[in-house]
């Protein structure tokens, strides 16, 4: 397997183009199973889950072409009777959502469980429970779950979300656009990534309403068409590389951000001394201070702090002037890197879903290995600080969310390697 090589005690200095948002793009794609019109998508980010969608999207008959950064999909016909094979699911979470793209569309679907990282349960009980209150018959047996619509098209209800579920959400939207009557959403997800999807599906001329509240209506349309859209900012991503400039002790200025997207961290960076300033719409400057103050965070749903973000503030922790406590209230198993981290020299310990993390803490060059995606980043953050040279193993995890992050860094400055080692035959 690739590997990253990384020498640490590098300050960063430079610019970085953030990408458009993975968590966006993706819903955005599965929404091409829901016309026979063209679907062109701008600034999709070229990760290894857009292409792992886009290979499977094209198993069920719709024709993706790409050119740079722009997609251009198209599912004219639809094979009704084609289902999302395991081997083609198990590697991202999001591929359920060609569950309510199918439904939507055909009627019927058969969707294998899908994998991702491991860093919870994360069933898909809403997504079932969700289409059977739209009039969906649906039954798990061999690993896949099968889903019919006894009217040959969903018929529209009400649900309510036990919980905010970005998912679920999205899958019941995909759903219940081409229903045949109403249907209303309860506790939805605030997520930008979920709004993005609800303004996509409107110019495609979906009838929704209550974008930005809690409670969403849609009526049912026989068809829809076809739409040019841009996808949103990657607000993880603006995130990431604020905490690279930080832990190399350097500066960066990032372009193709939005400032709404990033309202949770922002203001817990400037309370603890960090300032993040805009110098021109969308272009933001950050030059690390001497020292930061430590902080109290629990991840929460949009708009509190996001899950996504807690492990690559869990190694700017590290580097607090004091320490800091981090509660993980969205997935049960998202502590996996602490181990790792420990390996380089942190200090953190658990106690149950919160980390308590020392800080001022001297971080030493370790070969470590990335558990999932964002754990990945986490230990590359942790090298850019680290004293000496840092081995991070399994980097195929990063290539699901991030697009040539070892080249954006290299290009500021760091010292950076991406090892491929010789297959034997």
């Amino acid at each position: 397997m690739d590997y990253f090589r990384i020498q640490g005690g590098i300050p960063l200095s430079g610019t970085v183009a953030i990408n458009g948002a993975k968590n966006a793009a993706l819903p955005l794609l599965a929404a091409s199973l829901l016309t026979d019109k063209q679907l062109i998508l701008d600034r999709v980010p070229l990760v290894a889950d857009v292409f792992s969608l886009k290979l499977l999207l094209e198993h069920l008959g719709v024709r993706v072409q790409m050119n740079s950064k722009t997609f251009v999909a198209q599912a004219e016909k639809i094979d009704s009777g084609a289902r999302a094979d395991y081997n083609m699911v198990r590697k991202m979470r999001a591929s359920i959502l060609v569950l309510g793209g199918l439904l939507g569309r055909c009627g019927k679907a058969q969707v294998a469980f899908p994998g991702g990282c491991a860093i919870g349960v994360r069933p898909v009980d809403y997504h079932i429970a969700g289409l059977q209150a739209l009039g969906v018959d649906v039954s798990v047996y061999d690993g896949y779950i099968h889903a019919f619509a006894p009217k040959g098209r969903v018929s529209g209800g009400v649900y309510k979300f036990p919980r905010p579920s970005v998912t679920g959400t999205q899958n019941l939207l995909l759903a219940s656009v081409l229903a045949k009557g109403e249907t209303r959403l309860e506790n939805i997800a605030l997520e930008p990534e979920v709004l993005s999807l609800v303004q996509c599906l409107k110019q495609m001329g979906a009838v929704i309403e209550g974008q930005g509240t809690s409670v969403l209506q849609i009526q049912g349309k026989d068809s829809l068409e076809g739409t040019h859209f841009n996808i949103l900012p990657d607000r993880i991503e603006i995130g990431t590389y604020i905490v690279a400039a930080l832990m190399s002790r350097g500066e960066l200025t990032l372009t193709g951000c939005a400032k709404e997207l990033m309202g949770s961290y922002v203001s817990l960076l400037t309370h603890i001394g960090v300032p993040i300033r805009e110098v021109s719409p969308g272009t933001f400057y950050i030059k690390s201070p001497d020292y930061w103050s430590g902080f109290n965070i629990r991840t929460q749903v949009f708009p509190g702090f996001p899950t996504d973000l807690q492990s690559q503030f869990t190694v700017l922790a590290t580097q607090a002037e004091n320490s800091s406590t981090i509660e993980e209230n969205i997935f049960e198993n998202r502590f996996m890197h602490v181990g790792e981290l420990s390996r380089m020299g942190a200090n953190i310990t658990i106690n149950g879903s919160t980390a308590y993390i020392k800080g001022k803490t001297s971080l030493t060059g370790a070969e470590v290995m990335a558990t999932d995606l964002r754990a990945s980043v986490c230990l590359v953050l942790a090298a850019l600080a680290a004293k000496g040279e840092t081995i991070v193993n399994r980097v195929y995890h990063l290539d699901r969310g991030y697009e040539n992050l070892p080249g954006k860094l290299l290009s500021c400055g760091a010292k950076i390697e991406r090892v491929c080692p010789k297959r034997s035959l």
